[in-house]
């Protein structure tokens, strides 16, 4: 849908390339990735972000540092890669896909034959763009699944993004739209701001624009009016971490939007991968939240703290369903065998 892919290989596979979201809507700027402190970096400021991309971009990241500062050597790759390993795992804490690409490369690399020359790396590489590819399969798989939510005419909500430019195809929670606009059904979007890095209005709107997807961005604090307006007939969000009793960790805002969805009888879906649901975190209270920086805010009076949780938790009663590449699905949510 995007002219330019949020996340993926550079055109000589050598870096790890990037739309960067913080220049977004002003710029589009592609920057290409070498180094283990660069892209980190990318990660931690959210030039790349969304929990699909962040692991895609994660994977093919461990790649192209280990290439690049082992020479192309496996016994040199394999002596840095349980610690670039962990400084990428450690970037941003909240979101399980991020986890979920490390641990997925850790073990193909321990699968790599030993003694056989251009085993590790070449086998690291080649995990890395199953994930990039399997993500592109996932997002139009939840497109898929989703479109009996979305008919035609249908009026929706949605918090933060989870489009396009959060994963390496169409999207979570705008899978199901893309979708449905791709088979010519008529949809009318309402983009919550999503104060205080305004994803929604930098981002959701962007791409849903340049889609040919009618979308309007509404202050956060406008939300609940909205519903209470009956001009919504569904809210779908994306995640970063499900738990397995369906608690949901997604951007800070959502659980107000959920509250309110409740209160005016709107069913909210949530829509992310499979490798979103995290079976060994108990409930939503076991979830890590990232706190970030005051200077997000704006400029606060001098010596006013600032509480800047990244993300929130919405509790499984308030989701009417869990959309995934897998179809719905209901918790409790247990280990994949």
């Amino acid at each position: 849908m995007l002219p330019i892919p949020a996340v993926g290989w550079s055109p000589d596979q050598r870096a790890l390339r990037i739309l960067d979201q913080r220049l977004l809507p002003g710029a589009e700027v592609v920057r290409d990735l070498v180094t283990l402190d660069e892209i980190v970096e990318a990660i931690r400021s959210l030039a790349v972000r969304g929990a699909p991309a962040i692991g895609v971009a994660a994977a093919i990241g461990l790649v192209v540092a280990l290439e690049a500062d082992g020479d192309g050597q496996d016994a040199r790759a394999g002596a840095l890669l349980g610690g670039y390993a962990r400084r990428l795992q450690h970037a941003r804490p909240t979101a399980v896909n991020l986890a979920w690409a490390i641990d997925r490369m850790v073990r193909a690399a321990h699968r790599a034959g030993p003694g056989e020359a251009g085993s590790l790396l070449q086998t690291l590489r080649t995990e890395a763009e199953s994930i990039r590819a399997e993500d592109v399969a996932m997002c139009e798989a939840i497109g898929e699944h989703g479109l009996p939510i979305v008919p035609d005419g249908a009026r929706v909500l949605t918090h933060c993004n989870a489009g396009a430019l959060a994963t390496a195809g169409i999207g979570t929670a705008l899978a199901p739209l893309y979708t449905a606009h791709a088979r010519g059904r008529t949809l009318t979007v309402y983009a919550d701001e999503t104060r205080p890095l305004r994803q929604g209005a930098r981002l959701t709107a962007w791409e849903l624009a340049r889609a040919g997807i009618s979308v309007s961005v509404l202050p956060d604090g406008a939300a609940a009016s909205l519903l209470a307006q009956g001009l919504v007939d569904l809210v779908i969000v994306g995640a970063d971490r499900i738990a397995a009793n369906g608690d949901v960790a997604n951007k800070i805002g959502t659980y107000g939007v959920a509250l309110a969805a409740a209160a005016h009888g709107v069913p909210l879906y949530v829509a992310a991968p499979r490798s979103t649901i995290d079976p060994h975190t108990a409930t939503g209270a076991d979830i890590v939240i990232e706190y970030r920086d005051a200077e997000e805010l704006g400029e606060l009076p001098v010596g006013v703290p600032a509480w800047n949780p990244a993300f929130d938790v919405t509790p499984r009663a308030l989701v009417r369903g869990y959309l995934t590449d897998r179809g719905f699905l209901e918790p409790p949510f247990l280990p994949l065998h």
